[in-house]
């Protein structure tokens, strides 16, 4: 701690640290220049960062360098329960390897504050037309899920420093957003910058609030609740220049789809964004927390804005006490994170984008920066004309239609929109087809609240989109069964069947095993299309139904204003209902109950919650980096829904077949999701995803589409889990060969733990996500990135060859790749190593994070 530098906050009783003074003493006048990052970067460094490295570590950030490791400290960890549940398994089996190398178990907890929603794992099997939909859906979440929740209720108490959100409460970052983050916290008197990591990419959410926060893979997040520094290189801070006003009819949605396409075509992967301009300043929060969601989707690391007068009337509309919010006001305005200081802040590269020029938009048919106008919609072949059979779904059935997702249930503004849609739709008799799943899952109970206060809570029942849950449902693959009637059609007519999700994300293969492709658009969209009944359908021209009268009415005849929209958003949304739901959701209860055991009682039948492997078995031997085979040659964009989808298990998959083999009824299969703290569930899910493509895998001149792999040097082409299971009983170390982009999507930790457990030493893509990479590092996987103008193309792989890596293994070293070719030739061909820190080298070398963790407490048990 740099106490040099603590001084008194003007107008409070506590202290906080001037990172100005620190800045400015290195070069005069510095702090001005940074952008908003560096400044909560330099704040966490003054604060946290030994006083021997603090001059070299804030010297990066003004002279905006990027040789030198400097620590980060971030101020807790927010988890849901899918991949946080992974990550207390994993500590919970570090307990166990502990106690067994003689060291105390108890001692093993997080060290920082650790949250843990569970929202992940509600699947909607009774959609929005059922009046008693969420008590059906919560008692079947409770009844599948009671190994899961047992284990969470043991961690609770087992570990300090763990609070738990229990289900049916709302999503992990809305919850964030309107009530965990005070956006300035205290601690000791002294007053800092919230800062996070989340297990999950969508932990951006709350940079709208001006907190840094980022979505980070289970692993990573484990090495921070164990109170080690997460180690960083200065990122590239893009500063993002808003200006103009979304037209009217415009939804947040629009915007963030049309940013999404915009920002990835300006590759901005990895980056930290800053949006700022005019306008930026006319946002209203709601607006800025869609945008900073997607920051996964358009490839940013964190997507921020700084505190202004709209952070500060959020706080108050979201029930947050005066003193808290006076609070944040203050301490913005004195250490430079208030907007109007921001103005002399420099970027290495500043991009532009025009909110006037946003149309109606949604994205499609399977990425979610494939933008596309809804004005273009038959020009795109989408809304391609349809001939209506009596009796039978049309093409392009929407099977689905969820207004889910935080990304847009935090936004009052298109919740409501949706509702007053509804509205407009049942006075003019239209009723949603009856082919069409839907559903209504805000991401909090305060959207319920607020809904009634509008009288569109009836409106909305009335269309079938009554509330099925506070959950994360669909968006996360768990759109629940259909309509057996409706799964058979599909089958025999092998319809083309789609969803239609106010989500942020729609992989192929995601929502439904039975959508083949799937579209994003705003809530208000979603429910025309719910009427509509078919993606082939132009919404903006096409007649949606007739009106008493026998009038044609068209979306523009259903569409509110934004002044009745504010209208309505102003007159119903009110803190009291915030502060209904949250004060006692967040109420300290004193557990007056018996101690648990330190060490987790592991149940041997279960297939959610088992005792990790990481410290057995072939986890437990070398990586000889040699005689390599490729498990998989994959093309760009591979995602980690590719690597280990989320969406529900389905009986011929390999999975499947493991869980009927325990005895599990398939109709309680759950999603692969939920199986994560179970190895041996979770390993059959990589890649399992039918719309997988490896181009190992050849039929009749094409890559054959599915879950298949071909073992070599036989040549068989087997089911993907065929080839893993073969290859591990031969002790076979494997490869894995990709193109650009590997790894995008979701933090999640299997897809680093599945490939591993299956035998996978290495990984050489033309890129990497960054949460990916940084899992595959934490899983003791070396990610090594192909030089520009050399890949698997023009390299020739086909699968048949096998490969060494060879060099010394540094930050960002040039390593050599051998190939050994079936032929006998050989070819070296020089890689760079993606370790990208001295940390990232010691984790490695450990066998990874939990390896590496178990080495340093033994050692400092044995000095002590």
């Amino acid at each position: 701690m740099n106490t040099e530098y603590r001084k008194a906050l003007p107008g409070t009783a506590l202290d906080y640290f001037d990172a100005r003074a620190a800045v400015d003493a290195i070069k005069p006048g510095a702090y001005a220049t940074l952008p908003y990052t560096s400044r909560v970067l330099a704040e966490n460094l003054v604060r946290r960062c030994h006083p021997t490295t603090l001059t070299a570590s804030l010297t990066q950030l003004i002279e905006r360098k990027r040789d030198l490791d400097f620590p980060w400290f971030p101020a807790r960890v927010v988890c849901h329960d899918i991949l946080g549940q992974t990550a207390l398994v994993d500590l919970a089996g570090l307990r166990d390897a502990i106690a067994d190398m003689g060291g105390d178990p108890a001692q093993v907890n997080p060290v920082v504050p650790v949250q843990l929603i569970v929202d992940h794992s509600l699947a909607v099997e009774c959609g929005g037309y059922d009046p008693d939909a969420f008590s059906k859906n919560r008692a079947i979440e409770d009844r599948r899920n009671e190994d899961r929740f047992h284990f969470i209720n043991w961690t609770k108490q087992a570990f300090k420093n763990v609070e738990v959100i229990p289900p049916g409460n709302g999503i992990m970052h809305q919850i964030n957003l309107e009530r965990m983050s005070p956006v300035i916290q205290t601690l000791n008197g002294v007053a800092f910058p919230d800062t996070l990591v989340g297990t999950d990419s969508h932990t951006p959410h709350v940079d709208a609030l001006g907190v840094v926060a980022i979505g980070v893979g289970g692993l990573e997040a484990e090495n921070v609740m164990l109170g080690r520094a997460s180690w960083m290189r200065l990122p590239d801070i893009i500063g993002v220049e808003l200006s103009g006003r979304p037209q009217p009819g415009i939804t947040a949605t629009d915007v963030v789809l049309a940013l999404t396409e915009y920002l990835r075509q300006q590759k901005v992967v990895g980056a930290y964004l800053e949006f700022y301009g005019e306008g930026a300043r006319a946002l209203t929060l709601g607006d800025r927390a869609t945008i900073s969601n997607m920051a996964p989707e358009y490839g940013a690391t964190a997507a921020m804005f700084s505190i202004d007068q709209q952070t500060i009337d959020y706080l108050r509309l979201t029930g947050r006490e005066d003193q808290q919010v006076q609070l944040v006001e203050t301490f913005a305005r004195h250490t430079g994170l208030w907007a109007d200081s921001l103005v002399t802040a420099e970027y290495e590269r500043v991009l532009r984008f025009d909110l006037s020029s946003v149309v109606r938009n949604m994205a499609g048919p399977s990425n979610p920066h494939a933008r596309v106008a809804t004005a273009d919609l038959a020009a795109k072949g989408i809304a391609a004309p349809w001939e209506e059979t009596p009796g039978e779904m049309p093409d392009g059935a929407v099977i689905i239609a969820a207004i889910t997702s935080c990304t847009n249930t935090s936004n009052p503004r298109n919740v409501i929109a949706a509702g007053l849609l509804a509205r407009n739709a049942n006075r003019l008799g239209l009723t949603r087809k009856p082919w069409v799943k839907s559903s209504l899952a805000p991401g909090s109970k305060t959207v319920a609240l607020y809904l009634d206060e509008a009288g569109l809570t009836d409106e909305l029942e009335q269309l079938g989109f009554g509330i099925v849950a506070f959950a994360c449902t669909t968006c996360n693959g768990m759109s629940g069964a259909l309509d057996p009637l409706i799964q058979q059609e599909i089958i025999d007519r092998d319809l083309y069947a789609t969803a239609v999700l106010s989500g942020n994300r729609n992989f192929d293969g995601r929502i439904h095993p039975y959508a083949k492709q799937a579209f994003l658009a705003s809530p208000p969209l979603v429910v025309a299309y719910a009427i509509a009944g078919t993606i082939r359908f132009d919404i903006e021209k096409d007649v949606l139904g007739l009106g008493p009268n026998g009038e044609e009415i068209h979306l523009k005849d259903l569409w509110p204003s934004d002044a009745e929209i504010d209208q309505v958003v102003k007159a119903s949304v009110k803190p009291e209902q915030f502060r209904q739901v949250y004060i006692p959701m967040f109420a300290i209860h004193e557990d007056t109950g018996p101690k648990v055991a330190p060490l987790y009682d592991w149940r041997p039948m279960s297939t959610y919650i088992r005792r990790p492997p990481y410290w057995e078995g072939a986890l437990a031997g070398e990586r000889t980096l040699r005689g390599m085979r490729p498990l998989a040659v994959l093309p760009d964009n591979i995602t980690t829904d590719h690597l280990s989808p989320s969406n529900a298990i389905m009986l011929d998959s390999a999975a499947g077949e493991y869980l009927d083999k325990m005895g599990l009824p398939e109709e309680d299969f759950n999603s692969y999701a939920t199986h994560r703290g179970d190895h041996l569930t979770a390993q059959r899910a990589t890649f399992a995803n039918p719309k997988l493509f490896n181009e190992m895998v050849v039929e009749n001149g094409k890559v054959k589409q599915g879950s298949y792999a071909r073992i070599e040097p036989e040549g068989q082409v087997t089911r993907m889990w065929e080839a893993i299971e073969t290859y591990m009983a031969r002790k076979q170390p494997l490869i894995i060969i990709a193109g650009a982009d590997y790894g995008q999507g979701s933090s999640r930790d299997w897809a680093a733990k599945g490939v591993r457990l299956a035998g996978v030493e290495v990984i050489v893509a033309e890129g990497f996500e960054r949460i990916h990479r940084t899992n595959l590092v934490g899983m003791g996987v070396l990610p090594l990135e192909f030089k520009p103008g050399t890949n698997r193309l023009t390299l020739g792989i086909d699968g048949s060859e096998t490969y060494d890596v060879i060099g010394t293994r540094t930050p960002g070293a040039t390593l050599t790749l051998i190939i050994q070719r079936k032929n006998g030739e050989r070819v070296e061909v020089p890689v760079t190593c993606r370790l990208d820190t001295g940390e990232e080298v010691l984790i490695y070398e450990a066998g990874g994070v939990l390896q590496r963790f178990a080495q340093d407490f033994l050692e400092s048990s044995a000095v002590a």
